[in-house]
């Protein structure tokens, strides 16, 4: 029976590079696979693309309100080895649902890559899913500006940190950016906490 999978981590640590990856390993070995990104990221437009540079047009562009069952038909009919899914924190919990259900009903395994956590600290609802039905979850490491482990994503608007706003704010637009840092660089430089 194939696995649902979430790779997950901060902010450039390699998640789609990672992806991408995968998906030139299956292709090499004359494999299908299907890429999909949530049309909310439109960083990239139709395109998964990496910070080192490599990019790959989408196969599947998917809406909040897209129902993945709906191009179930197609997976089969194409003979599909693998799904891999990017920017998978923007999925719905149906969404997620829907994928873990082909992965085990149509044998198809199924890699997301995702965030955990906004830049609160919360989990975004796809990735709450994701931890709760994935049969296996990797953390992707990064480090922060201080050498030590990466697990948080700090959103910078205009130059500085920022820990009040909309939960989605696309890396790159309207002046915001996204800095991976550690637990005590998130508390003094984003919440300025101190003992």
């Amino acid at each position: 029976m194939a696995k649902l999978y979430f790779r997950y981590g901060a902010m450039n640590c390699g998640k789609t590079t990672n992806l991408l990856q995968v998906a030139h390993n299956y292709e090499e070995r004359e494999m299908k696979v299907i890429l999909i990104k949530a049309a909310i990221d439109t960083k990239g437009g139709s395109k998964i693309t990496s910070r080192l540079g490599a990019a790959r047009e989408v196969d599947i562009l998917l809406n909040v309100e897209d129902s993945v069952l709906n191009y179930y038909h197609d997976f089969i009919a194409n003979n599909i080895n693998c799904i891999l899914v990017d920017e998978a924190q923007f999925l719905t919990k149906k969404q997620v649902n829907e994928l873990w259900k082909i992965s085990k009903l149509a044998d198809i395994p199924v890699i997301c890559y995702g965030l955990r956590s906004d830049f609160k600290t919360n989990a975004f609802p796809g990735s709450m899913r994701l931890m709760e039905l994935a049969d296996e979850l990797d953390e992707l490491i990064t480090i922060c500006r201080c050498g030590k482990r990466a697990k948080f994503n700090a959103r910078i608007e205009n130059g500085r940190f920022v820990s009040k706003g909309d939960q989605v704010a696309i890396d790159g637009e309207n002046s915001v950016s996204y800095e991976a840092i550690c637990g005590k660089c998130y508390l003094e430089k984003v919440l300025n906490e101190k003992l």
